[in-house]
């Protein structure tokens, strides 16, 4: 029978589990939950979908798109219709490959985002599971707890929580939930854990959907700032080139208006068109190979942040170590080990899942210890306001309370106790790496007495100690956060590599003056609290570092969101998944080391891109001004310039796959730098481009021949050059990739049969000067611009 919302506000848990035919005590028959799921739908809710005709409309409705369909009016008014359909065309082309490929990158995010789903404690015919929330149905018994999003609306059996409902209401302050109040599905559990029926799923929620846990955000990427003020200057170029044009001119009393062809060759020529489709490409194929690392990328500028990385905070448990406790060794204050054990385990609860609960529980049931004889009245889940969990607990003979957490804290509980023996147990187990938990029971109406304890190993990874290692060869410094003690930081920091200066974060906050320069030169940080990770990654933020961050809990959301890279592990809550740009899908480091990897691989190719468009850039538009004021004749036409462009950009957009020898260092832009090696290496290619030319009109062709023949020598020249700064070394001391390589080989022989042969637009040239302007363009390129490009490396200390 179905439930009304208002009856869901106002019927007992007990009342709804009754109507909806639910056994609290094992949930729904797993066959009865599939059932459901076709009466009821997936509990999910279909995101509105975007016009694609409208996505494709804006790529004709930006700053290069308006130039260039400028440029097309011109062309169109003055009765060049040949070059008018050419521009066209280019427009058209680059705005259908920039829509595809973003979409292609669209699907791939929303691929990655399917894969980080919200996830669901669920009891099932008596056992607790973990499943994809959309597989939920009404009637299921499930448990949430602090960092959770509530996964649907559910009337609460149990437990006292903090819920965050401003995702639904707008209304930023908690509220408080218990036993039988209801919990909606999208809002955040801020504090406490609970376990609750599921009485609405998908688009029967009472506020109509479910919470998205992963929003796919598409920021302004530093990369798109560089190239910005990159086309800035290219304008820049072109006006003053214009203007120089313009006043010669005049002071040789020619008609300026036949300098309109030069201006739509000029601003033709300086457009990056293909600048869009490029990026996507790039990005697609980034995400796409992280993925495949185990790395899923929720923000694009998480990407280019893992090229300029240059420190990782990672979290000590489940990324350093394996977070697989075990307890290895019990010291008993007054009672037997099995009995210090047996509070320790009446503490805990099997339904969270938590890592120390599971390890006290798993030990009990090894010794055999029998907790069926015990009923837990009341249990208040682990806080890290308060550092432990507590427990009324009933049985046959009495009634007691037991509790169990760090060692202070319960220590403060007991009041007066002999602290001798406890320090030298707390001691010797931080010797060994140890952490270690105090337990502690009072019978009712009594005081707390220390009961035992329990030292517990998380060994580390099998591999962090190599991948850290890798890290710090890549220019990552990693600094450990822990909230153990110092001693078992110091142990477990030792071990894997990462130092022996570890400092207690209490350390850090009273050195408020030089706390970036401590935060540095720490190793780690040691007694942290979620909240501090925030004042540590802003303290290395300060330093000058751009700063990774790793973090699991509801708590570490700020300082994900503060870091430039913020990670969440393979064991965070919904809401640090939410916060984070990447979240590693497996544990450990070796997922770091991925990222940062393929993060500088993308900066590579997005700076060998720059180079070669600022370059190609300043060598076609400068040679063209030039040879127009020296010679008088226009050398290259708009048609042979926009072809000039479509043949080369089809090889620029195979960069994004190319064998680039990514920097073993932490990436950085250096604007200074690539403008400089661009004047260089430009002035250069000037130079060489009058010596062609110079060949070129010894021919004794007309105008139209030279043109063809100058388009050759430029669109070789370009290409060449390419090969050239994809390489800081020698260029033999790689090879382009296997999809680079054919589009430069097309590209060749596609030109020297247009130029052979002739085209509508390009007038036919000897087969044997089409073969010199390659020879010279080859000759140029791969021979004295390769050592051109080593010299300013080597004596100007260039880094680009």
């Amino acid at each position: 029978m179905e439930i009304s919302k208002d009856e869901m506000v106002s019927m007992s848990f007990q009342s709804i589990a009754e109507r909806l035919g639910s056994d609290l005590k094992n949930g729904l028959a797993s066959s009865e939950a599939q059932s459901r799921i076709s009466r009821y739908g997936y509990n999910e809710i279909e995101g509105e979908k975007k016009n694609p005709l409208i996505s494709l409309g804006k790529k004709f409705w930006n700053a290069s798109a308006w130039i260039l369909e400028f440029a097309a009016f011109l062309t169109f008014i003055l009765g060049k219709l040949l070059d008018f359909y050419i521009i066209v065309a280019l427009i058209v082309f680059n705005a259908i490959l920039s829509f595809s490929q973003e979409m292609k990158a669209n699907e791939a995010l929303e691929a990655l985002k399917n894969r980080l789903q919200v996830r669901a404690r669920v009891l099932r015919s008596g056992e607790w599971s973990t499943i994809e929330a959309r597989l939920l149905v009404p009637g299921d018994i499930i448990r949430v707890r602090a960092g959770d999003f509530v996964p649907a609306d559910m009337k609460i059996i149990d437990g006292d929580v903090e819920i965050d409902q401003s995702a639904l209401t707008g209304e930023s302050l908690t509220v408080t939930r218990k036993k039988d109040d209801p919990a909606y599905s999208g809002s955040i559990l801020k504090r406490g854990e609970c376990s609750g029926i599921v009485v609405f799923t998908g688009k029967n929620t009472y506020f109509g959907k479910t919470a998205e846990l992963v929003r796919i955000a598409h920021p302004r990427l530093r990369i798109e700032h560089v190239i910005s003020r990159v086309v800035a200057w290219m304008i820049l170029l072109v006006a003053i080139l214009l203007a120089v044009a313009v006043a010669s001119f005049i002071l040789r009393h020619e008609n300026v208006i036949t300098l309109i062809p030069l201006m739509l060759v000029l601003v033709v020529g300086s457009i990056p068109i293909a600048l869009p489709a490029m990026f996507s490409i790039s990005l697609a194929l980034g995400a796409e190979q992280l993925s495949r690392s185990e790395v899923l990328v929720t923000r694009l500028d998480s990407i280019e942040g893992a090229a300029t990385m240059d420190v990782l905070a990672s979290d000590k448990t489940g990324t350093i170590t394996i977070n697989k406790l075990s307890i290895s060794e019990i010291v008993p204050f007054g009672c037997s080990e099995n009995e210090a054990m047996l509070y320790g385990a009446l503490a805990s609860d099997s339904a969270n899942q938590d890592p120390i609960d599971t390890a006290f529980l798993e030990e009990t049931g090894k010794r055999g210890i029998d907790l069926s004889k015990f009923s837990i009245t009341r249990f208040i889940p682990f806080d890290p306001a308060t550092r432990r969990t507590e427990a009324e607990v009933s049985s046959e003979n009495d009634e007691i309370a037991v509790a169990k957490g760090a060692v202070e804290t319960i220590a403060q509980m007991c009041g007066k106790f002999d602290r001798t023996l406890l320090d030298e147990e707390i001691k010797k187990a931080s010797v060994s790496g140890s952490r270690v938990i105090a337990v502690a029971a009072r019978k009712r109406n009594g005081r707390w007495e220390m009961k035992g304890l329990i030292a517990m190993s998380d060994p580390p990874r099998s591999d962090s100690a190599q991948m850290i290692s890798e890290l710090k060869d890549l220019g990552v410094k990693v600094k450990m956060l822990t909230g153990d003690a110092v001693p078992v930081a110091h142990t477990i920091a030792e071990t894997v590599g990462i130092g022996r200066n570890i400092i207690s974060v209490r350390q850090l906050k009273e050195n408020r003056e030089g706390m970036a320069d401590l935060a540095w030169s720490s190793d780690g940080f040691a007694e942290v609290y979620p909240e501090d990770k925030y004042l540590i990654v802003g303290a290395l933020q300060k330093a000058g570092h751009i700063v990774g961050m790793t973090g699991d809990g509801v708590n570490d959301a700020p300082a994900l969101r503060q870091a430039d890279v913020g990670i969440a592990v393979s064991s965070a809550t919904d809401v640090a998944k939410g916060a984070a740009g990447v979240v590693l899908v497996s544990p450990g480091l070796k997922n770091a080391v991925s990222l940062v990897r393929i993060g500088r691989q993308i900066y590579e190719r997005v700076n060998t891109w720059t180079l070669s468009r600022l370059t190609r850039t300043f060598q076609n538009v400068v040679f063209v001004t030039i040879a127009l004021l020296l010679t008088g004749l226009q050398v290259l036409s708009t048609f042979d310039m926009v072809l000039l462009l479509f043949l080369f950009d089809f090889v620029t957009l195979t960069l994004s796959t190319d064998n680039v020898v990514w920097p073993r260092k932490p990436a950085r832009w250096n604007m200074f730098d690539l403008a400089e090696a661009s004047s260089i290496i430009g002035t250069v290619m000037v130079i060489e481009s009058f010596f062609a030319l110079y060949f070129i009109l010894r021919s004794g062709l007309a105008i139209a021949g030279i043109q063809t023949l100058v388009f050759d020598y430029l669109l070789y020249s370009n290409i060449f050059n390419l090969i050239n700064i994809r390489e800081r070394r020698n260029f033999w001391s790689s090879r382009p990739s296997s999809v680079m390589s054919a589009a430069i080989t097309a590209d060749i022989v596609i030109s020297a049969v247009m130029s052979v042969t002739g085209i509508p637009g390009l007038h036919s040239a000897p087969f044997d000067y089409v073969v010199l302007t390659f020879l010279l363009a080859l000759l140029f390129n791969l021979g004295i611009n390769n050592f051109v490009k080593l010299l300013s490396l080597k004596y100007l200390r260039l880094s680009w």
